[in-house]
């Protein structure tokens, strides 16, 4: 919290500053970062994505100990997720159950990493002007990247705040691949905090952790394996081995990131199984692409366009173990 105002100091950003008074740079991109773990706040936002409409709630509030998030769907199913002190809950089969989770992986409003300086080097970062999204006043910046190989995307950041309040993923045609958008929104005091009672945590720390999840367990490794046609920007966060589902053999898993964008190359034995078989399919702006190369099974997936992935998958080579 101390971080987060001292760069509000910086910029001289008070509840009484206008959109148009605030200076796009990496100090208002950070703002806008922290502001997503550090405000209090819930309400209704909906993601769309290939002709579908999911819509969901959320409550985010910040304890002294931690952060207390919960999102429930409201189509369909049920389906809630509580986050709380690095531990995810999953509401299944009629009852709360924990899970392991990846807590680094983005989610709205939570897009932007906390570590930015890598952006510049991948991306253009233009003012687009001043908008308003759920009844506040946000500032628009887009991301406009370097090359081809990546998505352009515009955020919506509250003026006051810098909470994300809407973003964008536009294509090379600048077409909508995949949107977030809050519909209403509280903030501050106007939000509901009687859910983030005591008897609320000690009721999750009591949940049974029985879930199985496979595609979580695992561990770090050094396999030789590398792609040798990344586009610029990206570098490996995480290698590591997993036990994919109705699988017998581990996986190896690559992971990639500019700062903004996520790939994940999977190499494992092919089984010469129907799952084996070459294809490409997309989900939004996630892309996913496999196919047997020399007797192993590569995937790569990403929030990247078609060509990326295919770039990715056919540059995959084994080194050799150091």
């Amino acid at each position: 919290m101390l971080k987060l105002l001292l760069i509000l100091a910086c910029l001289g950003c008070s509840a009484g500053v206008s959109a148009r008074d605030i200076r796009i740079n990496s100090n208002w991109l950070q703002v806008v970062a922290f502001a997503a773990h550090q405000t209090d706040y819930s309400g209704t936002f909906v993601y769309q994505y290939d002709g579908k409409v999911e819509t969901s709630r959320i409550t985010h509030v910040v304890q002294p100990d931690s952060e207390y998030e919960k999102i429930e769907s409201l189509d369909g199913p049920r389906r809630e997720v509580i986050r709380h002190h690095g531990k995810i809950w999953f509401y299944i089969n009629h009852k709360m159950v924990q899970i392991d989770g990846d807590q680094s992986k983005a989610r709205f409003p939570a897009l932007l990493p906390a570590q930015l300086s890598a952006l510049s080097d991948s991306y253009v970062i233009k003012d687009s002007g001043n908008d308003r999204v759920a009844g506040v006043p946000a500032q628009v910046i887009t991301l406009q990247p370097k090359d081809g190989l990546r998505y352009t995307r515009k955020i919506w950041a509250h003026a006051e705040t810098g909470l994300l309040v809407k973003a964008v993923v536009l294509n090379e045609k600048n077409q909508v691949v995949e949107q977030y958008a809050f519909t209403d929104l509280k903030l501050g005091d106007q939000v509901d905090r009687a859910w983030v009672a005591p008897s609320t945590a000690a009721g999750l720390t009591g949940a049974s952790q029985a879930l199985s999840d496979p595609i979580k367990r695992a561990a770090q490794t050094h396999s030789g394996w590398g792609v040798d046609a990344l586009p610029s920007g990206f570098k490996k966060t995480m290698e590591v081995q997993r036990l994919m589902p109705e699988k017998h053999t581990p996986a190896v898993q690559l992971v990639y990131s500019d700062g903004l964008s996520a790939i994940s190359v999977f190499i494992e034995a092919s089984d010469a199984d129907k799952d084996d078989a070459s294809s490409l399919t997309n989900r939004g702006a996630l892309n996913l692409y496999r196919k047997v190369v020399d007797k192993h099974l590569l995937t790569v997936v990403g929030e990247v366009p078609e060509r990326t992935v295919m770039q990715i998958l056919d540059s995959v080579r084994f080194h050799g173990k150091k």
